[in-house]
């Protein structure tokens, strides 16, 4: 319905990981103004199991000013309600009962609770119902679900809230895009010209491969679903040396199983995306719930020196520019990129404008002139760049060994000492030039202010609206957003940090990964400290803002 009438939309799920089933929830945000983030505290929480929400409470908070309704038939008393504040309101609804009395049975419950919905926030009803009617009128006869809604509906036009709640209606009748990371991600991989896609099934990233079986086949590209993680990576770099673009996506655990692969990728010199869709951990830790903890796990699971680039997406439509991106990198400097997503972008719905496709520029990797192949081919050459002209099987000339042992320009095994190292220059000096990439990072709020934010991935967003906010209230701030997290931009962030005093990197992870990491290669300044949390506990907004404020005023003192 958002999308269709032109709001700025953002729904995301929460669930718990057992497989049975169980507690799960669904979150909206909608707006006339764009949205970076679905955090925040909840204006409206409706509660159909209270058992379910106290599990979930914590991703879904209300305070003060919070409408709270619930199913009345849970019995809970509406002044004994277990929430850890007083709402502003509190109304208790016996949706099934109205449903059963509109339809004959309670299968309704949803369509009344969003008819109901429609009555109290001034939604278009006409198009919500036709978008319910849309989404479930193959679960349930369409003619009950109008009903549930119809009943819904009224039932708020006899039960007015006791403050107005209405939203501002768009001023564009715009019809926008929607989609989820992961299905972004699939389309990237399209768009940036994959051919070949190997992976196993694994939460929260199994969407990737499920949309490319059904799509990758319509581009000429295969999907194969292979028996473990370790024979998806194999798969794809089987794909890369046979000459085409290739990916696999996966999550931590996944990740873990690859580790060997992708060192075997890095010194093939092999083009290859890996998308890794983090969710918490270690081993199989929070399957159905979001973290940036990986970050130290993209950049060094490798035994020995393999350095390879690593990515960030920060919001469902990124997630389609930095895939491609990805793409491009893999294939310009011969090496596989890590994009690193999460299970809130990559499962979460959102709503967004066309992408304009016509600026896109797709890379393809170096391949040898017909002068390179005549006089003895040197698969490895040791280049300015690092990158040497790279062949496949059946080209007349150019054939080579591509092995996992370490080997000479020809490629031939060595255990010189001192062709290894020079080896390790030439796998080195590829990321050199992209470290100076000024175009993969993006500023946000006042360039010369005193106090700084550094955000990445899903906490980008939350990021992006305090700092919007701090300008409403007049707190001099500015964020600093990267998709590119290694190799360590120096030269972009010594410019960011000019003037700062104070500020924070924030990041969903115990550690605080990417504040340690440019600790590692920088002079950081001594007040940017590291504001870090565990998955499953999102930030909001208007913590940063507070966090910010309280920063400006120690600076003051």
């Amino acid at each position: 319905m958002a999308a269709r009438a032109g709001y700025h939309a953002i729904v995301t799920k929460s669930f718990g990981s057992q497989i049975r089933g169980g507690e799960s929830s669904c979150r909206a945000r909608l707006s006339t103004r764009r949205l970076h983030t679905p955090a925040g505290t909840l204006d409206v929480a409706i509660v159909l199991d209270w058992d379910d929400y106290q599990r979930l409470a914590s991703e879904l908070p209300i305070d003060e000013h919070t409408l709270v309704v619930f199913e009345a038939a849970t019995k809970v008393a509406a002044d004994q309600l277990p929430l850890p504040v007083q709402p502003f309101e509190v109304r208790g609804v016996p949706f099934a009962a109205i449903a059963r009395a509109a339809t004959g049975d309670d299968q309704a419950r949803n369509a009344v609770l969003l008819g109901m919905l429609a009555g109290w926030l001034d939604l278009p009803a006409e198009a919500l119902a036709a978008a319910l009617r849309a989404r479930l009128g193959q679960k349930a006869s369409v003619e009950s679900i109008t009903l549930g809604f119809r009943a819904g509906g009224q039932h708020a036009a006899d039960h007015p809230l006791a403050r107005s709640r209405q939203l501002d209606r768009p001023t564009e009748a715009k019809v926008r895009h929607l989609a989820d990371g992961n299905q972004m991600c699939a389309a990237g991989a399209i768009f940036a010209g994959c051919r070949f896609f190997g992976g196993y099934p694994i939460t929260p990233a199994t969407e990737v491969m499920q949309m490319l079986q059904r799509d990758l086949p319509r581009y000429g590209g295969t999907v194969l679903q292979c028996e473990d993680e370790i024979a998806g990576i194999g798969a794809a770099i089987g794909a890369s040396f046979a000459g085409d673009k290739a990916m696999t996506a996966t999550s931590g655990p996944g990740m873990s199983l690859k580790a060997e692969m992708m060192g075997l990728a890095t010194i093939a010199e092999l083009p290859l995306v890996i998308m890794n869709v983090q969710r918490g951990g270690p081993a199989t830790g929070l399957p159905t719930k979001s973290e940036q903890a990986d970050l130290f796990q993209a950049v060094f699971s490798a035994h020995g020196d393999a350095p390879r680039p690593v990515l960030a997406v920060t919001s469902v439509a990124d997630t389609f520019l930095t895939t491609i991106e990805a793409f491009n990198i893999a294939e310009a400097l011969q090496t596989p990129t890590i994009v690193l997503s999460d299970q809130e972008i990559a499962q979460r719905k959102e709503t967004f404008d066309a992408i304009d496709t016509s600026r896109i520029e797709l890379v393809e990797r170096l391949c040898p002139a017909p002068a390179d192949l005549a006089g003895g081919y040197d698969r490895f050459a040791l280049t300015e760049s690092g990158v040497s002209p790279i062949t496949h099987p059946g080209l007349e000339g150019g054939s080579y060994l591509a092995g996992g042992i370490e080997h000479d320009p020809h490629g031939h095994p060595t255990n010189s000492g001192h062709m290894h190292g020079r080896m390790m220059d030439k796998r080195q000096r590829k990321l050199a030039r992209l470290a100076s990439r000024e175009d993969l990072f993006t500023v946000y709020g006042d360039p010369a202010a005193p106090l700084a934010i550094i955000a990445w991935g899903s906490i980008a967003g939350v990021a992006r609206e305090a700092i919007e906010r701090c300008e409403a209230e007049g707190i001099r701030a500015k964020l600093l957003v990267p998709r590119l997290l290694f190799p360590v931009a120096q030269g972009v962030y010594a410019s960011f940090f000019t003037g700062v005093r104070a500020g924070f990197v924030v990041e969903q992870n115990h550690q605080g990964q990417l504040h340690r990491l440019l600790r590692m290669y920088l002079e950081v300044p001594r007040g940017l400290r590291s504001l870090a949390r565990t998955g499953a506990n999102p930030f909001a907004p208007a913590e940063l803002v507070a966090e910010l404020a309280a920063a400006a005023q120690r600076m003051e003192v």
